[in-house]
């Protein structure tokens, strides 16, 4: 499969699309050898996400011999982060299924709702330091005063933790989240 991959995408049998028709006929390849009916990858989206990279090694494997160990390697490697993202992307489903499970007699109001649900779709990145009051004010679209009351009911049933400080400063991080408190 990764061979033919790499040969008609060489030949370019078509006008255009050639590289689309090839990867969904590789995603399809690939269903059809696990036999599942759903898959929790997408090769395609990981060669695009690697872009320029997957570009750069097709057009070393077409130039001079044609030894097509490097693309094979490229190719694997690319497969493996696929899978990787995949769980990743379970994982993350796994905390959030688990977090709600053990809130599911709380009661919450919807704005409460709405920020637990963006704290636990976020990337790391964008809540590493937690969130604050004016953050969680900008994401509810409410008064300083509603912000600070809801993050305090939060904290007080258990779905959030105080991660920094105190006053202005304070920020929080799910209940569930590997960061220690302070």
């Amino acid at each position: 499969m990764v061979i033919s991959y790499k040969w008609v995408i060489t030949l370019h049998p078509f006008d255009v699309g050639n590289g689309r028709v090839t990867r969904a006929v590789t995603d399809w390849a690939l269903a059809q050898a696990e036999r599942q009916s759903f898959r929790f990858y997408s090769l395609s989206e990981a060669i695009m996400a690697r872009r320029n990279a997957y570009y750069a090694q097709l057009e070393q494997s077409q130039r001079g011999e044609l030894d097509i160990t490097p693309w094979l390697a490229w190719f694997l490697d690319t497969l493996e982060e696929a899978l990787q993202q995949a769980l990743l992307r379970v994982d993350r489903v796994l905390s959030k299924t688990k977090f709600w499970q053990s809130h599911a007699t709380t009661v919450l109001n919807e704005r409460q709702i709405k920020v637990l649900h963006r704290l636990l779709d976020a990337a790391e990145d964008e809540f590493a330091q937690g969130i604050n009051a004016r953050k969680y004010q900008s994401l509810a679209r409410v008064s300083k005063a509603t912000a600070t009351r809801d993050l305090t009911e939060l904290l007080e049933k258990g779905c959030l933790k105080r991660l920094l400080g105190g006053g202005r400063s304070t920020r929080y991080i799910l209940a569930n989240n590997s960061h220690k408190s302070e």
